[in-house]
């Protein structure tokens, strides 16, 4: 079957799915294959469920109600580039090692008040995610904010192909994935693919002019960008302004001045809002929208999140860690003022060769700024950390007995580490 033909089963259907076990009545089902799993296997259980019909890439799994296909991720791909083309708004991509997930959803916020967006729910931004979050965008859609990940050099080519962006920003370019990339060099060249991807189709990067190695980037591969100092042909300027947990910010722009308290911590996010809000003007959203959009946006999913609970007052930042972040936070951290201040840190992870190198800094920063109180959490770290003087633990587990037998009270507690440590476990006794 051709894509134009699955397009028309798709525009008939209640959109797609991969997963059997949540397919909604009249959906699409794609049989993926993972590590683990043959997804041609719960074809079958899909169709029992409702899904109207099942593209596989096994003639064993044929039925009435199946479409074989050479390659079901190549289909599902294929089909959200064609609904791309079809719906015909423009397309925002987003990446960066650090702040894309939150500047995405400011962005989408902002654009909120002028368009009707769609735009990257949760983490879906791989070369599934991407595909599935195109293929869920409702009618009448204005724009796409699309987030794109990657681990390896050649993903965000592919994402920029399935997606077409117009427009295009790169974060921030640090150390993550390490393992993936190969080296930091590694980490540009995948991450600035965005750029050559639209420099070939004449679109708009914005870009940190504040940010050297993005500037000199941009200078050497794009046509068209401009600058978040500057997205309207006035000066855009945005500080930070002393506060305690709350980032607070003072916005001038045309000649006026905001104040701005936000729900998130850090001033690492500083650079987040300011592209979010750049990109705004550049877009056409007034001012007055933009600020509110940013003074309501409310952190969620263990990003910048500050909980008060009847104990301790949390910053909730173990959805991700690198040793970028790490140190952002840490110097965020270290800057605010409390009676009683503990760090839970867990490993960063795909580091690879250089992973007990990376924690051995952060464990030096550590000491540098003079942390009296933290915990550390998964192998690299206590492999690393025995002369330290913190406390560590294996996982997150001996952690979780160690916080029943020695609750904390209290304190001012910064929780940051790689998602897969699993830290957002241990909320619920502090």
């Amino acid at each position: 079957m051709k894509t134009e033909q699955l397009y028309d089963l798709f525009k008939e259907s209640t959109g797609v799915t991969t997963d059997s076990r949540t397919v909604g009545k009249g959906q699409i089902f794609f049989a993926l294959w993972g590590d683990n799993y043959n997804g041609n296997k719960f074809a079958s259980e899909a169709l029992a469920k409702g899904a109207s019909w099942a593209v596989i890439d096994d003639p064993l799994f044929e039925t009435e109600k199946t479409i074989l296909v050479e390659d079901c991720l190549f289909e599902l791909q294929a089909l959200a580039s064609h609904h791309r083309k079809e719906m015909n708004v423009p397309v925002l991509a987003l990446t960066g090692t650090n702040g894309k997930t939150t500047t995405k959803e400011l962005l989408a916020a902002i654009m909120a008040k002028k368009l009707k967006v769609h735009y990257t729910k949760g983490n879906l931004n791989n070369h599934i995610g991407v595909p599935l979050t195109i293929l869920s965008a409702p009618g009448g859609t204005e724009m796409m904010i699309i987030e794109m990940g990657a681990n390896h050099i050649g993903e965000i080519r592919t994402l920029c192909l399935i997606a077409k962006p117009d427009y295009g920003i790169i974060t921030n370019i640090g150390t993550a994935h390490i393992e993936g990339f190969g080296s930091a060099d590694g980490v540009m060249k995948a991450k600035t693919e965005l750029y050559e991807y639209l420099r070939k189709v004449n679109g708009i990067v914005l870009y940190n002019d504040k940010n050297p190695l993005l500037t000199e980037k941009i200078f050497k591969i794009i046509n068209r960008a401009v600058p978040f100092s500057d997205p309207t042909g006035f000066d855009f300027i945005v500080e930070p302004v002393p506060s305690d947990l709350n980032l607070k910010l003072k916005a001038t722009y045309h000649h006026h001045t905001y104040n701005i308290c936000t729900n998130l911590f850090g001033n690492y996010n500083l650079e987040n809002i300011k592209a979010a809000m750049a990109t705004g003007l550049f877009l056409g959203v007034e001012m007055t929208d933009i600020v509110y959009a940013v003074e309501n946006y409310q952190p969620a999913n263990n990003r910048s999140q500050i909980k008060i609970t009847k104990n301790n007052t949390l910053i909730c930042d173990s959805y991700n860690a690198n040793p970028t972040s790490m140190n952002l936070a840490l110097e965020s951290f270290a800057g605010i003022q409390a009676v009683r201040k503990l760090v839970i840190l867990g490993d960063m992870l795909e580091l690879g060769e250089k992973s007990e190198e990376e924690h051995i800094k952060f464990l030096n920063e550590l000491q540098s700024h003079k942390v009296e109180m933290a915990l550390l959490v998964g192998p690299v770290f206590q492999k690393v950390s025995s002369k330290s003087g913190f406390k560590s633990f294996s996982d997150v587990q001996k952690l979780i007995d160690f916080l029943k037998n020695e609750p904390v009270k209290g304190n001012t507690i910064l929780i940051k580490g790689s998602r897969r440590i699993g830290l957002e476990k241990i909320y619920d006794l502090l």
